[in-house]
């Protein structure tokens, strides 16, 4: 952890120099805060959705819709986090980059940061407004650039087969 400006900072766990936004394909995980099992329940390796883990596929799956440049790829919700694929088509702003003068930094529009924050805010207010006020995520979300067919057959491998495997999941709490 660095110091800035007499306080403590986590590191952006975010590739040094890459533009989230440009085209690519990007593997997301997003865990619930705490891990708590808000999503559902695995039994014999078949999730069965809760109304919170239905608002979050819904909403996932809601995203073209929001960010056209955004195609989907695998998904799985899972009791306490997701796993998806999203495929950014082209920057959708072009190279235009907004300039922030607060000291908060703010994801750029279109980018991978933006639509996942966009979409984890959207789940937690309607799942919050449905009797569940204290849902909430952690406050970030794991990335991965899949930069070979071979790392997407494994990755989309491991999505498909995560409810199978969910006792072995470093997600699952005893």
């Amino acid at each position: 952890m660095t110091v800035f400006r007499d306080r403590y900072r986590v590191e952006s766990a975010r590739l040094q120099g890459r533009d989230y936004a440009e085209t690519g394909m990007y593997f997301i995980t997003a865990c619930t805060h705490g891990r708590y099992p808000w999503f559902g329940e695995i039994r014999n390796g078949v999730m069965g959705l809760s109304d919170a883990g239905c608002v979050v596929h819904q909403f996932w799956s809601d995203i073209p819709s929001h960010f056209p440049h955004v195609a989907l790829d695998e998904f799985v919700v899972m009791p306490n986090h997701v796993h998806g694929i999203l495929t950014l088509k082209r920057a959708p702003y072009g190279f235009i980059r907004r300039v922030c003068t607060s000291r908060i930094r703010r994801p750029t529009p279109g980018s991978v940061g933006s639509i996942i924050g966009q979409w984890k805010t959207a789940c937690t207010k309607h799942i919050r407004c449905m009797g569940c006020p204290d849902f909430a995520w952690q406050p970030r979300f794991h990335d991965h650039i899949i930069q070979s067919e071979r790392a997407l057959d494994n990755i989309r491998s491991y999505i498909r087969n995560n409810p199978r495997m969910w006792k072995r999941d470093r997600n699952h709490m005893h």
